[in-house]
């Protein structure tokens, strides 16, 4: 329904509404969870605007802000007022990033549902084409591990890569890239997983949807993509306490394995 600013609000307290008979299914859902990004989300929400429209792709695009205080909801409904492609949902219970990005997919519509960050860590560029491919296998990864990919931060780099190789060994998974988060995804195939057993916690929802796709024998491409760099603000994890969460689900995982549960 209309907000406020014009913007279409989808609210956590409200049921998604059935799509009309007369509105055509968009082409991609882009799930765009927030926290205090006021000063990045108005930019990408316009580049990624643009690269769809030029190609006459319908989108659908849902930010899902889990309670900023820097009005960051209030400035994108601002920027996209009008625009019947924009969706603004806000949060406010349950907060965690894996819930925002469950809750986002939940009430989008599109064929093909894409995650990214919000803080141009993610490209636009990328995350287009990650889209474009995913309408062609099941799921499509954005992997700075793969040929052509990697990240500014050096050091940051090779402590995710050395990670990554351990969750191969660990969990027994495919793909170079574990821990991105960057995806797109077919409608009915991700709809085939169990969400309780995927979104929760912070970016180790990720490692548990290729396992449980890697199960299900999804066609997997990763492609490379480059990260780059926050415009603006501060980061949000700390990059000792987020891999000590990682690790202890990991383990946590193994375990569940030993009694047959996962």
């Amino acid at each position: 329904m209309p907000g406020p600013s014009g913007s279409n609000d989808r609210t956590a307290d409200q049921p998604q509404e059935s799509a009309s008979p007369l509105r055509q299914i968009p082409d991609v859902s882009v799930v765009l969870p927030t926290l205090n990004e006021r000063y990045n989300i108005v930019a990408l929400l316009n580049d990624l605007r643009t690269l769809f429209n030029e190609r006459d792709y319908r989108y659908e695009l849902l930010v899902v802000d889990d309670g900023s205080t820097d009005a960051t909801a209030q400035v994108a409904a601002q920027a996209c007022a009008g625009d019947p492609g924009f969706f603004l949902i806000e949060r406010r219970r349950n907060p965690g990033l894996a819930f925002s990005i469950r809750e986002g997919i939940e009430r989008s519509t599109g064929a093909v549902i894409l995650v990214m960050d919000t803080d141009f860590n993610h490209r636009p560029a990328d995350a287009l084409l990650l889209f474009e491919i995913a309408r062609h296998v099941d799921l499509a990864i954005g992997s700075r591990f793969t040929f052509g990919g990697g990240m500014p931060n050096l050091l940051r780099y090779y402590l995710s890569f050395l990670f990554n190789l351990f969750l191969r060994l660990a969990l027994g998974t495919r793909m170079d890239e574990n821990l991105s988060g960057f995806f797109a995804i077919r409608r009915e195939r991700l709809f085939e997983l169990d969400f309780d057993k995927i979104f929760w916690g912070y970016g180790d929802y990720f490692f548990r949807l290729l396992l449980l796709s890697q199960r299900k024998r999804f066609l997997h491409v990763e492609l490379p993509v480059f990260y780059g760099l926050r415009r603006t603000g501060e980061r949000k994890t700390r990059f000792v306490g987020i891999f000590t969460a990682y690790m202890r689900e990991v383990i946590y995982i193994l375990y569940l394995k030993m009694l047959r549960r996962w």
